[in-house]
């Protein structure tokens, strides 16, 4: 661990110098760099620095303007109608209006591959509808659209490159965020370097930005303390008490949006030929081996949230009637014979980071009481994420980083045939109250559709859900301006502090 921090730190304090240089550590590296296409919590905080969204959302979780400056609904809830921010420019100078918001927006619905299509819902046509407006018309009403927009559904590319994918993109995409790509060394560093024509160039103090994928949670610490990073990303709970100690560092933690869960290949080729995947029997044994309390008591310091659902309990769309199930090893064994099992192997996917580790170890100990056998696969994150969209796993642990609208947790993860969908979980019941949700604005019938919901896949177990952690971002004491936001994601503007 000393070699790697050594190494760590060597590399950053090697960086040329100049003006304001912001170093990020965050906890892996990110997939592919092209917000139809990504998937990873890791992408998401570079594409904070280079591609700025339609809206966004705030420390309250409201919805803020950003590239759009106003949005009505029309048409019944079947169209929404958005306005422009003038002055916009993307990374190759093209000019943001009208026509190249509706060539952006069409990108992530036409794309074969987009992981964004289903979170912008029953769209029939985007257009220009003025100048500087573009309009989402839809099939039916879907209430979760402006949500969407908040993230990689609400960022543009520039109308140039909105056919270009996969390597020609990564090499340079061209946003509308206040920097821009200049060179990317995968699993080391992701450099970025300020877009002088950016609309809100007065919030953006430093003229470089880079990103270190360190997984490894204490070196990430150290190199802050050292002066290596400014800003990191999910600080250790076992840090926590140091780091407010430290003048040299300060804590900065809001609500959190995520939730861990495990992920299970019900039905994805033949690494779901397992009693794990085939019988609902062994996944509710695995549920009932573990006690969540104790998992965050002993992983977490007791700071994170037990949870069995993609929100925590309290949450206005928590299923009150789908309580966390407690502990119960002599029912898990009891559900293993039913199953026509004495003990069941499991192999679990790992992302090669200190939280996952520690908390997978955890599972497996209390499992193997249980009579299930835990084989742990520890994994690059990119990797693993890989592996679950092609069907090569049997069970993965993993986070979600959460949204405001509960269908973006839901829906493209449980749906049939959804692109987020890794095990190929599918039952037309859960479809029908999914829809419900979607297509329904008044918020009682909404949560009462996610409650029907809760009922039938809290009962299939494609997912099982285990925790709710903080955000914990830590900062060097110089700089300032950071507000912790509760999607977890590091923004760029206000920062200030960061050295040359």
């Amino acid at each position: 661990m000393i070699r790697l921090f050594a190494m760590a730190l060597m590399g950053l304090l090697s960086l040329p110098a100049g003006a304001q240089h912001l170093r990020i550590g965050i906890a892996s590296d990110p997939d592919v760099l092209d917000p139809t296409l990504s998937r990873s919590v890791a992408g998401r905080q570079v594409f904070a620095a280079m591609c700025d969204k339609l809206v966004d959302i705030d420390e309250k979780l409201n919805i803020v303007p950003q590239l759009a400056t106003a949005w009505r609904w029309e048409d019944q809830g079947r169209a929404l109608v958005l306005t422009l921010r003038p002055g916009v420019r993307f990374h190759d100078g093209a000019a943001l209006d009208g026509e190249a918001a509706a060539i952006g927006l069409r990108r992530h619905i036409e794309t074969p591959a987009s992981t964004r299509k289903a979170e912008l819902g029953p769209v029939r046509e985007v257009a220009a509808t003025g100048p500087m407006e573009v309009t989402i018309r839809l099939s039916e009403p879907f209430a979760p659209l402006l949500a969407a927009l908040t993230d990689r559904a609400g960022m543009l590319v520039s109308p140039r490159q909105a056919q270009v994918l996969g390597a020609d993109f990564q090499r340079e995409p061209a946003c509308a965020g206040p920097f821009r790509l200049t060179r990317r060394v995968a699993q080391d560093r992701i450099e970025l370097e300020r877009f002088n024509e950016y609309w809100n160039a007065s919030a953006i103090h430093a003229q470089r930005v880079t990103y270190r994928p360190i997984t490894d949670a204490t070196i990430r610490m150290a190199n802050l303390r050292a002066g290596a990073l400014d800003v990191v990303e999910r600080i250790s709970p076992s840090d926590v008490a140091d780091i407010r100690a430290d003048r040299r560092t300060r804590l900065v933690e809001a609500p959190s949006l995520a939730s861990f869960y495990i992920a299970i290949n019900v039905a994805h080729g033949p690494a779901a030929n397992t009693p794990l995947g085939r019988d609902a029997r062994v996944r509710e044994a695995l549920e009932r081996a573990i006690d969540r309390q104790a998992l965050v008591n002993v992983a977490f310091e007791g700071l994170w949230i037990p949870g069995n659902q993609s929100v925590p309990p309290g949450h206005p769309f928590y299923a009150n009637s789908q309580p966390i199930p407690p502990r119960d090893v002599a029912r898990a064994r009891a559900l293993l014979r039913e199953a026509g099992h004495d003990r069941v192997r499991m192999k679990l996917s790992v992302p090669n980071t200190t939280d996952y580790l520690q908390a997978a170890e955890v599972i497996q100990a209390m499992a193997r009481e249980a009579g299930i056998d835990i084989e742990l696969q520890v994994i690059e994150t990119a990797t693993l994420l890989r592996q679950w969209t092609s069907g090569e796993f049997e069970s993965l642990i993993i986070q979600w980083s959460g949204r405001v609208d509960l269908d973006q947790n839901l829906y493209n993860f449980n749906a049939c045939g959804q692109a987020l969908n890794g095990g190929r979980y599918c039952n037309p019941a859960l479809d029908t109250a999914l829809n419900s949700a979607r297509q329904n604005v008044d918020p009682a019938a909404r949560v009462a559709a996610y409650d029907a919901a809760a009922r039938i896949y809290l009962a299939d177990r494609p997912y099982i859900y285990l925790w709710h952690p903080r955000v914990l971002h830590g900062v060097g004491a110089a700089i300032q301006g950071l507000q912790a936001v509760p999607d977890g994601i590091i923004r760029i503007q206000g920062l200030t502090g960061a050295r040359g």
